[in-house]
């Protein structure tokens, strides 16, 4: 009998450890969703084309206001008040997604481009230009003990900034690639539509359901991410109905998602930097590193429906972001994790020496 009771509670302890060593690692069920969601776009690509039977496109569009009424539900007018007075944090942060970000890629596009990957440095360069985020910067400054509001300050007030800065910069770029031009004026416009009204009502509604909004935050994030894997699916769809990854091999896939970890830990190393020089305590330096050295799926997978109206290249110009936004969870989370471990252990010391 006594042997019976830890056997009958050994799978469930296997199940406990095996998730505790995932999220250790970053690897939440979303990022494995998103893979999922990539291999059932790859097997079944003409459930989700454009033309598709379910019309699952028209949802995903549909579902995109969604989002942000949401996401403008739960933003309080009262934090975004308080993280106000660190301007000199705010500016590293917004200047580092917004600014250096684009010079960097857009260097090395210049040093390292070829014409054959012309696709996907426009992916790259369309991260680049892409906002923070939100909620995950948000976690992992809470988890390293930094300044949270204003991480959460930055990753709303850069969602907004989003709106415009995105489309300016896809314009520039895609002057200098093959891709087709676009109408900075119409593309703002449609971005507005889709993405600042909603947010706007969303806090305009704030004071009476924004409550509601956060009481039931872990089933609207679930309805996040249900919409954003649709986009997913439905870009993938597309582009591998059309074959547009034909021609890149594994190589060149290990290859860039080598270059994305890099550019994550060089931008994260260089806020750092600046952070430190600018003589920030550890808790904005903190709120610095994370939220200026992310960037988001949210705003990528629904800007992507307005910006590339050629719904064939969507997946690959997304696929940059996408492991961006994988290996730049997983890291993050590692460093939060050592960075919370770090000041534990400092704060356990510190009676001692006294």
């Amino acid at each position: 009998m006594a042997i019976d009771q830890p056997l009958s509670h050994t799978p469930k302890s296997t199940r406990q450890s095996l998730t505790g060593f995932l999220k250790k690692l970053g690897l939440d069920g979303f990022l494995l969703a998103l893979l999922t969601i990539i291999l059932l776009a790859y097997l079944y690509p003409a459930f989700g084309k454009e033309d598709g039977p379910l019309l699952l496109v028209d949802m995903a569009s549909y579902g995109v206001g969604l989002i942000f009424f949401f996401y403008g539900l739960r933003l309080s007018p009262e934090k975004l008040r308080v993280g106000l007075s660190s301007w000199r944090l705010h500016l590293v942060v917004q200047l580092s997604t917004f600014l250096l970000f684009p010079l960097l890629v857009w260097a090395a596009k210049k040093v390292l481009g070829t014409p054959d990957q012309e696709l996907l440095w426009l992916g790259a360069l369309y991260l680049a230009a892409l906002p923070s985020t939100v909620s995950s910067s948000v976690v992992m400054v809470s988890i390293a003990g930094g300044n949270i509001p204003a991480a959460i300050f930055n990753a709303s007030i850069s969602s907004l900034v989003g709106v415009f800065m995105t489309p300016l910069w896809m314009t520039v770029f895609m002057e200098t690639t093959a891709a087709h031009e676009m109408d900075l004026g119409t593309v703002i416009g449609k971005l507005m539509v889709q993405v600042l009204l909603p947010v706007t009502l969303g806090i305009l509604l704030h004071k009476r359901f924004g409550a509601f909004a956060e009481k039931h935050k872990a089933r609207l994030r679930l309805l996040d991410q249900a919409i954003i894997l649709l986009i997913v699916y439905t870009s993938f769809c597309e582009s591998f109905a059309r074959e547009m990854f034909r021609g890149y091999s594994w190589a060149s896939l290990l290859v860039l998602g080598v270059s994305m970890v890099a550019l994550f830990f060089f931008v994260l190393g260089l806020i750092f930097l600046l952070s430190t020089f600018l003589n920030f305590n550890r808790e904005d330096r903190i709120t610095a590193v994370f939220c200026g050295s992310k960037k988001s799926l949210v705003h990528g997978t629904v800007m992507s429906k307005v910006l590339f109206p050629d719904a064939n290249l969507v997946g690959i110009v997304l696929l940059p972001l996408m492991l961006y936004h994988a290996l730049q969870l997983i890291s993050a989370s590692i460093l939060a994790q050592k960075m919370a471990r770090n000041q534990a252990a400092l704060l356990a010391v510190e009676p001692q020496e006294e």
